[in-house]
């Protein structure tokens, strides 16, 4: 035992400050290895075990049931007591209140095949609108705020010259709505 000890001293005297320094470091991460990292790769083990019991005993669940929920909540979602010239109106009064001119806008309900077995109902609406481009930037941010069921398809800008400050503009919509 004194003969180890003495070797291993003159090992420690041999290697100097560096090689000493190497043998703690290696020593450290000896012991974080065997102390940290194993646990911690046992518990990812079980954890990563748990996630596929959960997901193999939800499959079945998802399997049988389809997405009805969702489909229901945006029924729900887009289910509101306005009719499309109430939206039209209120349109009407977003651009009268951020300085848009508006003076006309058409609205149709597009022909689609199918159309008795579906249940929502669009409107595409067509506004040319005119003002300056902060403007125009306010009335739609408005309009898609506080028209819940309405959708901005296109949006076309013009300017007649670049000394001009109004903006003429071409905005496409849609109304999206649940029938009665």
């Amino acid at each position: 035992m004194k003969q180890i000890l003495t070797q291993i001293l003159r090992l420690g005297r041999d290697l100097g400050t560096v090689g000493q320094s190497g043998l703690a470091l290696l020593g450290v991460t000896v012991l974080f290895v065997a102390f940290v990292l194993g646990p911690l790769q046992g518990r990812e083990r079980a954890l990563r075990d748990s996630l596929e019991r959960a997901q193999r005993a939800a499959a079945p669940a998802a399997a049988q049931a389809p997405s009805l929920g969702k489909l229901d909540s945006l029924y729900t979602y887009l289910q509101k007591s306005e009719g499309p010239t109430d939206w039209l109106a209120k349109l009407y009064g977003i651009s009268v209140a951020t300085g848009v001119q508006l003076e006309s806008a058409t609205y149709r309900s597009p022909e689609e095949k199918n159309i008795s077995t579906q249940k929502i109902q669009r409107y595409e609406i067509v506004l040319p609108v005119q003002g300056s481009y902060p403007q125009l930037r306010e009335f739609m941010r408005r309009a898609l705020a506080e028209i819940p069921v309405l959708s901005l398809d296109q949006v076309s800008l013009k300017r007649e010259s670049r000394n001009a400050g109004a903006v003429q503009a071409e905005l496409r919509m849609t109304l999206h709505m649940v029938k009665p």
